[in-house]
């Protein structure tokens, strides 16, 4: 389809608003109907990820499903054959709108951003999966708009649910360790720079490559971009902290409420033009908020995780966090959890549990839709999160340091920094 995202029905919904979404715990804007109401849902991305979030939808009403890859999508058509199938997401909101409740968006990164604005702002509840867009301006709209729309939400950060990441928090929180001042988060992982595409036959029959790009850059068709080596091109994804970024990053900032750095840092190999890196290593600068003092917040990827590990002789933790608190070291990883040093906590009592167990991470959201409490990965919460995740990407293509204004998104006598904050769409898909 050639026509540009920005329709007459969705612009009737108006503009952006910062109104507050959560009041009392509650998703204010969400439906009022029975919990026993199914809910009508749309999936924009139907295979892979997509296809494993319908299967914890399966109570609800499916409606229709979306993909642009036939192949992919095709277990998810053969489940539900009375769906309303669509190869455009804007096709499918137009002819739909009065039967679509909430939509599920499981697309590539570079095209989470149009499809959940579009249908936010024709009133759907969402659940996008992580990051949450492909830039900071685009995660901060979609943050800004489900607060004015007063929408239920929830990225997918599914490990949030996890009942060790609840005790971690828990043991954080209850001041175990002491104030914390110091975090080192990693992903044990080398994958980026995938090989540069010697091959460009046609688009297979199953594929509406068009469709596939959607905003990004026009190019032809290689089997070296899909249906998953994407995440590793600028063009369509965000590298490992895009993919690991959100779900482990998830656990300091719930822990310590963090929200925006205020400087940020970033070094590794030399930036390529078109491919995200094998390595990279991240410093984030986070302001004290009340008690709690700043926190400075260090990322990598890499093999073998940080050096602090072997320095302290830690478990080697694949992926994980190190928090170095004042009275001692939580080390963590989403099913196991260590307090350190060891003969220190060894008569040490943990807190009270405080957390409640998830109902189940969709379920949450789920509930949140019709009336219920706000899910835990609400836009308010992960908005902030997804912006620090793809920030790295930034503060390492631009090559320096730079302060992080995060109430203006600029950065302060450092201009260069903004063709990678936002940038424009290919004809068509404007918004």
């Amino acid at each position: 389809m050639s026509r540009s995202i920005s329709r007459r029905r969705v612009l009737q919904a108006g503009a952006f608003a910062g109104a507050a979404v959560w009041l009392c715990g509650r998703s204010v804007g969400a439906d009022s109907r029975s919990p026993n109401d199914k809910l009508n849902i749309a999936i924009i991305g139907c295979g892979g990820q997509g296809n494993w979030n319908l299967k914890h939808l399966t109570g609800e009403n499916i409606v229709a499903l979306c993909d642009v890859d036939d192949r992919r999508a095709g277990d998810a058509y053969e489940r539900f054959p009375k769906a309303k199938k669509y190869y455009d997401f804007r096709r499918m909101l137009d002819e739909m709108d009065a039967q679509i409740d909430a939509v599920v968006v499981s697309t590539p990164d570079h095209t989470h951003f149009h499809p959940a604005v579009t249908a936010m702002r024709m009133g759907k509840h969402c659940y996008c999966e992580k990051p949450m867009a492909h830039n900071v301006a685009q995660v901060r709209a979609m943050t800004e708009l489900a607060a004015g729309k007063k929408l239920a939400t929830q990225l997918g950060v599914q490990r949030h649910a996890i009942p060790n990441m609840h005790r971690v928090v828990e043991l954080i929180r209850s001041g175990a360790i002491g104030p914390v001042r110091e975090v080192y988060a990693w992903v044990g992982s080398d994958r980026g720079m995938p090989p540069m595409p010697k091959k460009f036959p046609p688009v297979p029959s199953h594929l509406k490559w068009d469709l596939w790009l959607g905003p990004a850059p026009e190019r032809p068709y290689s089997p070296a971009y899909v249906p998953y080596t994407w995440r590793f091109w600028w063009d369509f994804g965000s590298g490992d902290i895009g993919n690991w970024g959100c779900h482990i990053l998830d656990i300091p900032f719930w822990a310590l409420g963090l929200r925006y750095p205020t400087k940020v840092a970033a070094s590794g190999p030399p930036v390529d033009a078109q491919r995200t890196p094998k390595s990279m290593d991240v410093r984030y600068e986070f302001p004290a908020d009340g008690p709690r003092p700043a926190v400075t917040l260090h990322w990598s990827q890499k093999k073998g995780g940080p050096k602090i590990l072997a320095e302290h002789k830690m478990p080697l933790v694949g992926s994980g966090v190190l928090f170095i608190g004042d009275r001692g070291m939580l080390l963590c990883d989403f099913g196991r959890r260590w307090l350190l040093p060891k003969d220190k906590f060894a008569q040490f009592e943990p807190p009270a549990q405080s957390i409640p167990d998830s109902p189940g991470f969709h379920q949450e959201w789920i509930q949140a839709c019709k009336g219920g409490p706000a899910a835990t990965c609400h836009f308010d919460y992960s908005g902030p999160l997804s912006e620090t995740v793809v920030l790295a990407n930034v503060v390492y293509r631009v090559g320096h340091e730079f302060d992080w204004d995060a109430a203006q998104l600029k950065t302060p006598g450092s201009d260069d920094v903004e063709r990678y904050l936002r940038y424009d769409y290919r004809k068509g898909w404007e918004i």
